[in-house]
């Protein structure tokens, strides 16, 4: 799948641009993981300073922000390339667990029922060079394409701070607040979200 995505409009139109970025969405592979990591790191630590502490930030990318590679392994996973570089990941999933990479302690493999369960919006990140290009936007909407050819119509994920304006703005409401412990001394803060699509 390749994307073609005027900056401006996808920032909002509050730009004046007309020139297209272009780039390849498709799912990730195992060979993909360390690329992953530190796509992943770099946009936590470049575009989480704004809602989260340094300490928080480094915490989180000890589990709960990370590569799962059962999502890989499921083919739900899916990363924007340009060029041969990674700017942008995220999937979602058909099973209970929530959020979190490898690392992370709280997981549940139990495949979810779309006739009762929420599919699983999981781990996005763009690279810090292409935000707010439309890239994050391009990743969701085939997620949830993708979840839909699976009978999904309902969709929850756990956002971050920074994520919440980005995930509103495509349909989801925002729900409770969540305290994740990162680490014995460090808390983080998410909040739950979900969307329900109209068939």
């Amino acid at each position: 799948m390749t994307v073609g995505i005027n900056a401006a409009s996808a920032a909002g139109g509050d730009g004046v641009c007309s020139s297209r970025m272009n780039y390849h969405v498709r799912k990730a592979q195992r060979t993909d993981q360390l690329r992953l990591e530190q796509l992943i790191a770099n946009s936590a630590r470049a575009l989480g300073t704004h809602s989260y502490r340094s300490e928080q930030i480094e915490a989180a990318l000890r589990g709960a922000f990370g590569v799962d590679t059962q999502l890989i392994d499921d083919g739900t996973y899916f990363v924007a390339e340009r060029d041969g570089v990674l700017v942008g990941c995220g999937g979602w999933s058909r099973r209970s667990t929530l959020f979190g990479g490898d690392r992370h302690a709280q997981r549940d493999i139990r495949e979810l029922n779309p006739q009762t369960d929420s599919a699983r919006i999981r781990a996005f990140f763009v690279a810090p060079g292409y935000a707010r290009q439309g890239i994050g936007r391009a990743l969701l909407m085939h997620c949830e394409a993708a979840a839909q050819t699976q009978g999904f119509t309902r969709f929850e994920l756990m956002g971050t701070l920074t994520g919440v304006p980005f995930y509103r703005a495509l349909g989801y409401e925002a729900g409770e607040m969540v305290f994740y412990p990162a680490t014995p001394d460090v808390m983080i803060e998410f909040v739950l979200m979900r969307k329900t699509i109209d068939q």
